[in-house]
């Protein structure tokens, strides 16, 4: 318990669980628009946001520098967001849209750091998360991200849930769907930037998946998916921190891999329970 009084422990407990609440909110669009991989492209154009807040705030210091990496994760996320589902719409491949960015991201991203005089231990702290390193400063940025999330996904639900299902009849019933769109690869962008810390770039499309893939072992219904997978990450995130207070091991890689065996257990426990009642 003495442990839970230290400030370190108590920033990284809280931005896992922001992280591990919200991730999964968008994750739920995703799956649903079977763009489970979107999470990947954005989140390495994000790693150059990165690098270009780095570098923009090189000449002012280090304290500049690092103020500006998050802004400038934002700024180039959502950005890249906005490409995607415009080239998308236009009737763009998605997955070839998403293999663009994610090189370019990922390439300029290391080029920008090392511009900005940054070493391989901070862009591996990208790369992977680096929950140990966060201030209160972050927790709170965290906070009122994920809490903009979770307005956003829960309150338009009803409307993105229609325009993630079937496009058409969202269209019909005169819904925006071109905007509602747009929200969610916004809402993506946004928990890229939130998650980044937590698990980093390569891995944050996986906290934001796994929960709902979990969750669908359980159910099949779109808002207690949602509902369950928000429960799920924040366990994971929270086991994942847990254990790592305890043990020397990195907190991103660890929650996707806590994360990787709740689905295969589930998946074969699932799959038990369905040969036993007969049905396929």
């Amino acid at each position: 318990m003495s442990l839970l009084m230290e400030p370190l422990v108590q920033r990284m407990l809280l931005a896992g669980l922001l992280v591990g609440v919200a991730s999964p909110v968008v994750g739920t669009y995703l799956v649903q628009r079977r763009m489970a991989l979107l999470g990947d492209g954005i989140g390495h154009v994000a790693l150059a946001g990165v690098a270009a807040g780095w570098l923009a705030g090189s000449a002012a210091g280090m304290a500049q520098r690092d103020a500006l990496a998050v802004p400038g994760a934002i700024i180039f996320a959502v950005a890249g967001a906005v490409a995607i589902e415009r080239m998308r719409s236009k009737g763009a491949a998605a997955d070839v849209v998403m293999a663009i960015l994610f090189y370019g991201g990922i390439a300029s991203g290391v080029l920008l750091i090392g511009l900005a005089g940054g070493s391989n231990a901070n862009l591996l702290g990208y790369l992977f998360g680096s929950i140990s390193t966060v201030t209160w400063v972050d927790v709170w940025l965290t906070g009122g991200l994920a809490v903009a999330i979770l307005i956003v996904g829960l309150g338009l639900r009803p409307a993105l849930f229609a325009v993630t299902h079937d496009q058409e009849f969202a269209r019909s019933t005169g819904l925006p769907v071109a905007v509602l769109n747009m929200v969610v690869a916004i809402l993506a962008a946004v928990t890229i930037t939130v998650a980044m810390r937590v698990v980093g770039v390569l891995l944050v499309s996986a906290l934001m998946i796994l929960p709902v893939a979990i969750a669908e072992q359980f159910t099949h219904r779109f808002s207690r998916t949602m509902h369950v997978a928000m429960g799920i990450g924040a366990i994971l995130t929270l086991t994942g921190v847990a254990i790592t207070l305890e043990h020397d091991l990195q907190p991103g890689a660890l929650i996707v891999v806590l994360g990787v065996a709740a689905y295969v257990l589930t998946n074969i426990g699932a799959g038990v329970v369905r040969r036993v009642r007969g049905t396929p």
